[in-house]
């Protein structure tokens, strides 16, 4: 006889096995690596700049000199924040945390983007290029104020990590650290179906406006869960003090059961994927 309970769809704890939509954008294989739009990322992070990759995720292939040096130009273009955004940031106490300050500059901009409301997919990726232009902007301008700072006017002839080095230093940084800055923005340009894209898509899913979606993903990313944005890797660092420690502050952590933040992701076998020592070549 079939009860009720026997008609219960299984319980999936994190959705785990539950197969929530598709994409070309990005793959994570758990055996292999993280590939963007099927180019391995470590090949991507050694040979290219944030801006080939960001133009390969919003467009599907790599560019050509002519077309990263216009899409380059446009990015620079539109890093520049409306003085009422600004002006918001410096209304905010001095002790919000960053990703506070990032989650409402996002809000904030989405009422001064005139495609706010056109869904079609030329309007999309005009909105996407601005949101990705102004996310550093946002990032160092607001910086700046919380350290009693004014914000400093783009470098157009700068990168986007050339830039952000400049706006929160002043100083032009040197080639190694813009190809520091722009290994960690290829790094971490995507990952598939993390918890932050979850709800962008969620969000986005109703017909929202990408604004409103990406604000969902930053206050996603916020939660300590999955790293607080890289923060709570930076803690764990500084409670194992030395490399000698490490092990047995591991083996202590996982004695008490404790969550270890951005060790892993749940959907790995092998190791974190961004790694060097998890590289296979799949080109």
């Amino acid at each position: 006889m079939t009860t009720e309970n026997d008609k219960k769809p299984a319980y999936s704890p994190g959705l785990a096995g539950v197969i929530a939509g598709e994409t070309e954008i990005c793959w994570v294989d758990p055996n292999a690596g993280l590939m963007y739009r099927g180019y391995d990322i470590h090949e991507m992070a050694e040979k290219a700049n944030f801006e080939e990759v960001a133009y390969l995720l919003l467009n599907g292939e790599l560019p050509t000199t002519a077309q990263l040096g216009e899409f380059s130009q446009a990015l620079a273009a539109e890093r520049s924040l409306p003085k009422e955004v600004l002006e918001m940031m410096r209304l905010l106490p001095k002790k919000t945390h960053p990703m506070d300050m990032l989650r409402t500059g996002y809000s904030m901009l989405g009422p001064f983007d005139p495609d706010l409301n056109d869904h079609s997919h030329e309007a999309n990726i005009r909105k996407a290029m601005r949101l990705i232009a102004k996310t550093t902007t946002l990032i160092a301008d607001g910086f700046r104020i919380q350290h009693g700072q004014n914000p400093l006017p783009e470098r157009t002839d700068l990168t986007m990590a050339g830039n952000l080095f400049y706006k929160l230093s002043g100083e032009v940084p040197p080639t190694w650290k813009i190809r520091m800055m722009d290994t960690i923005f290829i790094l971490y340009a995507d990952h598939e179906y993390n918890a932050s894209t979850f709800a962008a898509r969620v969000t986005a899913s109703t017909l929202a406006d990408m604004y409103a979606a990406v604000t969902s993903a930053c206050g996603t990313l916020q939660g300590p869960l999955p790293g607080g944005a890289n923060e709570e890797p930076v803690k764990r660092l500084a409670d194992i003090k030395t490399p000698d420690s490490a092990e047995k502050w591991m083996r202590d952590a996982l004695a008490r059961k404790a969550k270890i933040m951005t060790w892993g992701d749940r959907g790995y076998k092998s190791g974190n994927m961004r790694l060097p020592t998890n590289r296979t070549n799949r080109l």
